[in-house]
């Protein structure tokens, strides 16, 4: 295994799981299977809403903006998590580095801001049926999307560039697989009580206020069911939300539970194996529950020979 300490060398050392060589090469297997699997799962998601008529709702539009997310943050983090598992050499370029602290961040609190978005579209559709077509008209959905992108490339260029101008004193080893702020941070020589607060704001912003609004829809959505008469018209109802609250409670589940929760209060490795999750396991599970619970979408696939 390729570590160093030298602070002439021009990169980190991502070191990951190389402490249990057997588990890497299960993780090499099972990773890249989920990886090739998300690609599929996800690229089908974006291709059916673009050719299929019916799915041009503000849903499906959303939904593609999911998959594309899901997408990008993926390739930003597993192509290398695979290189480092195969091999013995567990470096990562410094320009590596700084790419992929950029851009997975600013996709993940695109997602964040997304998925509340998505949980508003629901709360129209379940609440304000009759208003649906007004409230989510295209105009909108675009507007939506686009404060969900800038949002995220505003947190990553104001997270990611502070970190990386703080001093590393030759410290090279990242006790993790990937290069995200937190990790980062503790490499640090100098005080970093600034970042930690910076940080410390930006998951406010970016966890608890999302989160928040999901929930307060979701109060919203269970009321109005409960009040339909029809168990099959509850059935449908609670339908139309139940798949995107599942996909909530798996992402803010893994990430609360890895960014809210002191790192001194859990082992060491656990970090890594709930960011493993919400970073490979949950990009796969979007496209599995919105395909397989959706009549629609898997009527869609049916029609285009998916």
């Amino acid at each position: 295994m390729c570590l160093t300490n030298d602070s002439t060398f021009p990169g980190f050392i991502l070191v990951g799981f190389s402490d249990r060589p057997q588990l890497e090469l299960v993780l090499f297997g099972v990773i890249l299977c989920l990886y090739l699997m998300t690609l599929l799962g996800n690229v089908t998601i974006i291709l059916v809403s673009l050719l299929d008529s019916k799915l041009h709702t503000p849903m499906y539009f959303f939904l593609s903006h999911l998959s594309l997310l899901d997408l990008c943050f993926t390739s930003s983090i597993i192509p290398q998590l695979l290189v480092n598992l195969g091999g013995s050499d567990k470096s990562i370029t410094y320009g590596g580095c700084v790419v992929q602290l950029y851009v997975s961040l600013a996709l993940g609190s695109t997602e964040c801001v997304l998925l509340a978005v998505m949980s508003y579209d629901r709360y129209i559709a379940v609440c304000r049926p009759l208003h649906y077509a007004f409230a989510m008209r295209p105009s909108l959905c675009h507007t939506l999307a686009s404060v969900a992108w800038l949002s995220g490339v505003a947190t990553t260029l104001i997270q990611s560039t502070l970190t990386l101008q703080l001093p590393f004193c030759g410290h090279h080893q990242v006790d993790h697989f990937v290069c995200e702020v937190p990790v980062l941070i503790k490499l640090a020589c100098v005080e970093t009580t600034f970042n930690q607060v910076e940080l410390f704001v930006a998951s406010v912003l970016f966890l608890v206020v999302p989160l928040s609004l999901i929930l307060i829809s979701y109060w919203h959505i269970a009321r109005a069911v409960l009040k339909i008469k029809s168990a099959i018209g509850r059935h449908k109802a609670f339908g139309t939300g139940s798949s995107h609250l599942m996909v909530v409670i798996i992402f803010y589940g893994t990430i609360i539970f890895m960014y809210l929760q002191p790192a001194k209060s859990r082992p060491k490795d656990q970090g890594k194996f709930v960011s493993l999750f919400y970073t490979v396991v949950t990009p796969i599970l979007n496209p599995l529950i919105y395909t397989l619970r959706n009549k629609e979408a898997k009527a869609a696939m049916k029609k285009n020979s998916w």
